[in-house]
Parts: structure tokens; sequence; C-alpha cells
């Protein structure tokens, strides 16, 4: 089944009426469906007759930023924030946003449940030069679930795509984390209805039993030793160094490739011409080259090894 990774078993079904609060802190990005997973489950614990608090941090979620929010439900519950290693689950739709707030489930007991997608940021590529490690987390879901008491990592976004709509992955998740809650189905089917489009509630109930399908399958397939990753290849950038070449003859002096210049290392200079302040900063992205239009910047990539072995 498209998703399957490795999984450790969920422990005993959180009373639903239990005398100390469950904690479940969610977590994504933006445009992910993160409030709306947790307002499922408010809504679900108030029906179950439990007191719930929620609360949700969201500022630049519209463009992709960090989503979060903090659902505490039980017989009696005062405060709405969970404090850091005390979120009984940790569900996460992005496995960098799962990263960054691991340190808040219960290291003893918690459950971790994840998306292994990756959305990668932009501020994630803010070193362009060739070969530049992407600012992003490195952890992979083997070594994840190594380090947590019990924890399911899967591929929600390929199994959603699978049901012919990816947005539906939330959905799958919130199947997985069904599982670990005494709440009736029905109940977590009728109350998904309420926040989901009338014309997906059909796909949408169909991601929430495939997410309870893959637990049971990922539970008979626990004992089976995960195959070993195939090893990444190496592969070795050539060593460039970057030429700027600019025609002053042919600058106007429009400013477009100094405003646009992401290194910042063009200046106009008192004549309004293009000057290259910063050479060893320069990572070649061409950008000045492509936008200048007077053609007046050409950028050459000249390869180390080869300028050493022809002097």
């Amino acid at each position: 089944m498209a998703g399957d990774t490795v999984a450790t078993a969920l422990p005993a079904k959180q009373s639903a009426y239990a005398t100390r609060p469950t904690n479940v802190l969610v977590v994504g990005v933006g445009g992910q469906g993160v409030i709306m997973v947790s307002k499922v489950l408010a809504l679900l614990s108030q029906m179950q007759g439990n007191m719930v608090k929620q609360s949700e941090v969201h500022g630049m979620a519209k463009r992709g930023g960090a989503v979060f929010s903090h659902v505490r439900f039980g017989a009696e519950v005062w405060s709405p924030t969970i404090p850091a290693g005390e979120a009984d689950v940790l569900l996460a739709l992005e496995w960098a946003e799962g990263m960054r707030w691991l340190d808040y489930l219960n290291p003893q007991t918690g459950t971790f449940i994840s998306d292994t997608q990756r959305i990668v940021p932009p501020f994630a590529c803010r070193n362009r030069r060739d070969g530049a490690t992407l600012g992003y987390a490195r952890e992979t879901p083997a070594q994840v679930l190594d380090h947590v008491s019990t924890g399911y990592a899967l591929d929600a976004g390929s199994m959603a795509e699978g049901l012919g709509n990816r947005r539906v992955a939330n959905t799958i998740l919130l199947g997985v984390f069904s599982t670990a809650l005494d709440f009736p189905v029905d109940d977590w089917q009728t109350v998904i209805a309420r926040f989901v489009p009338p014309k997906t509630a059909e796909a949408n109930e169909k991601a929430f039993l495939l997410g309870r399908q893959w637990v049971e399958n990922a539970d008979a397939r626990q004992d089976i030793p995960a195959p070993s990753p195939a090893p990444t290849p190496v592969v070795k950038m050539p060593a460039l160094r970057n030429e700027v070449e600019i025609t002053a003859e042919w600058c106007k002096g429009c400013d477009i490739c100094v405003k646009m210049c992401p290194e910042r290392c063009l200046i106009l200079n008192d004549e309004q011409i293009v000057e290259l302040t910063a050479p060893d900063i320069c990572t070649g992205c061409r950008l000045c080259e492509w936008l200048c239009p007077d053609f007046a910047i050409r950028i050459h990539r000249h390869a180390i090894a080869e300028e050493s072995a022809n002097p």
C-alpha cells in the first residue's frame, strides 16, 4: 500500500473520561487543514461530555507559514496550552513541523503521528551555492520512531492521491489518530462531515477509513524487519568560479539587477553604471543576466579544476 513506512504499535486507547486531561498538539503549515483537524477533535470531545480547551496560532499561514493548535480535553481542563513534554499525541501534517515540536511530546507515553511529505520553505534555500545543504529537517522516519514511545509515519499525500483528491491527506491522518481514542467511529465521521465541503464528504469518509485500515495493516507488520534503505549516491559537484561580465556601454542604469540580486553584490556607481562589488559572494544564479533588459550582463562559470590544469 502507498505510504507504508516504519511503525510502532499504539498503546491502550486514551479514555475519553480520563481524570487527567488528554493533550493533543496538531501542527503543520498553512493550507493543510491544521485548524480543521483541531476543530474536529474539539467538537468530538465535547460530544463525549468532556471539557475542552483549544488554542491556535497561524500567523502568516497563507504564505505557507507554521500553524499549530493545542487541544486539551477531559473531566476538568483549565489551561488551553500544553506544556513542553506533556503532549499525549503530536499529530504533524508536515514532517519538519513535527520535528520542531517533538520536544512537546511526552517522552514516556506520547504518540507521534506524522505525514512524511516535506514542504520545503524558501528560507530553507538561502544558500544558493552548488551542493549547498538545505536548511530543512534531516531526520528520517525510522530515526524518529526509534526515539519515541509510540509512533506512525506515513505518506498520507500519496495515499490521498490514490483516492483522487490530495487534499484529504489530513483526513487520512485523522483516521490514524482516531485509533488512539475511545470515540465511536460513527461520531468521527459525523463530525468530519460537518467541517468538509459537501462535495468532498464521500472522499473524506474513504480517507478516514483508509487511515484506520493503514494502522491495522501496520500493526500486523510491526514484527517484520524493515528492509535496509538503498545507499544514497554521492554526487560530487565541481568547484566553480563565477565571472560577471558587464558591458558598461550597454547599461542604462535601470537598477533592476541591483534590486533583484539575492546576494546584494551589485551596485550602481556615480555614473549610474552597474558594478560588481563583492565577487566572492556571487553564486552565479544568473538573475541579473536574465532580468537585464539591455543584455549588459553575462555570467561565465569556470571549473576550477580545469583552470588549474590549463594555466
